[in-house]
């Protein structure tokens, strides 16, 4: 990849985490609010934002990737993972979300209802399924054409209703294809729009599905309300802090709703709540928990982002999964098993070339 500036490095995520912050403190302003963002969020933000930068540089500049090592169970996988296997993947994933949609009943994007219901165990198995297959199988055998799957999955599990699900396609998709050299402007200019008319359709669509709900906001509106009411949520989280002792971590990993939990912890109310990147383990371990996590995610996506650019194929499009839905997680929080998974396949990408990571110098 011969770029100047690599834009989906990992430090994009804290570009995004100062956009989302700005767009929070103006949201906080303008609707149905009480008060401003306290300067306490935005500090603890902003040495949230540090810590991640801290774990990024100890990578990038006491590391680096000897690429005269060869794993010979990582070009097995390579072989395996065949154009004909990657694509029946995709294709069952789409199979099973039509499926899925099909035993619902209707369209859960316009129906509250519905929505409630539509992450099934087939809905959680197609995505798994769909979003490494699509970005691995357009990684290594690229064709215009093959963008007609993305188009029909985005579709698909768009009509579920949740924005992260449409984004994570969407962003992963268009990180890879920047990676492989295949983004040109009219690429491009589609699939920021994609994503942007997306996911705000879908956010807007949704608030308007729900019952007894009298408020109206216009989809612009709607994104700077839902980024100050989440950055709300984890200014009401900050006094908590640390009175959980880890069961938001432990409901993420066994049974239960982490985001349900936090509404009727914060807000003694039984909703489902979005309480931004932090929150969560800010809840669990307070300011300690906070610094171990950014930190780790400093490390990680730097080291995944490392092997990625050198090995191509198979790492790009893990990478631009792990990026894709950490920045969603910007809004929505660490609290999804199987984004965790998505984790899982980046760890095992960094243990597969562990002997190709050396010390800067060596």
């Amino acid at each position: 990849m011969n770029k100047k500036i690599d834009f989906f490095a990992p430090p994009i995520i804290t570009v995004i985490i100062a956009v989302f912050l700005i767009a929070g403190y103006i949201g906080s302003f303008n609707y149905r609010f009480e008060d401003t963002l306290d300067i306490e969020v935005i500090s603890t933000i902003v040495y949230a934002i540090i810590i991640f930068l801290i774990g990024v540089a100890f990578v990038k500049y006491g590391l680096k990737y000897d690429s005269s090592y060869s794993s010979s169970i990582s070009e097995k996988i390579n072989k395996i993972l065949s154009k004909r296997l990657l694509l029946g993947i995709v294709l069952l994933a789409i199979i099973l979300q039509a499926i899925n949609l099909i035993l619902l009943g209707g369209i859960p994007l316009f129906d509250s209802v519905l929505k409630s219901n539509a992450t099934t165990n087939i809905w959680r198995v197609s995505y798994v399924l769909f979003l490494p297959a699509i970005n691995i199988f357009l990684a290594k055998y690229y064709k215009k054409r093959y963008l007609i799957l993305v188009a029909v999955g985005a579709l698909l599990f768009g009509l579920n209703g949740y924005r992260t699900s449409l984004l994570g396609i969407l962003a992963s998709v268009f990180i890879t294809l920047y990676y492989i050299g295949k983004i040109n402007k009219k690429v491009g200019i589609i699939f920021i729009l994609a994503i942007l008319i997306g996911g705000a359709g879908i956010g807007y669509i949704a608030s308007q599905s729900i019952a007894n709900q009298h408020w109206m906001l216009n989809p612009i509106e709607l994104i700077f309300y839902r980024c100050g009411f989440t950055l709300e949520v984890f200014e009401r989280i900050i006094p908590l802090g640390g009175t959980t002792d880890g069961h938001i971590l432990s409901m993420i990993f066994s049974s239960g709703s982490p985001r349900t939990f936090v509404g009727n912890y914060v807000l003694h109310d039984n909703v489902c709540l979005t309480s931004s990147l932090f929150g969560p383990v800010y809840l669990d371990f307070g300011m300690i928990g906070l610094t171990i996590q950014m930190l780790f995610l400093g490390l990680f996506t730097k080291l995944v982002h490392t092997v990625a650019v050198n090995k191509k194929g198979i790492g790009i499009g893990i990478y631009s999964i792990i990026l894709a839905h950490t920045l969603i997680w910007i809004e929505t929080g660490p609290t999804d098993i199987m984004i965790w998974l998505f984790y899982l396949l980046g760890a095992l990408l960094i243990i597969l070339n562990y002997k190709n990571i050396k010390k800067s110098g060596n």
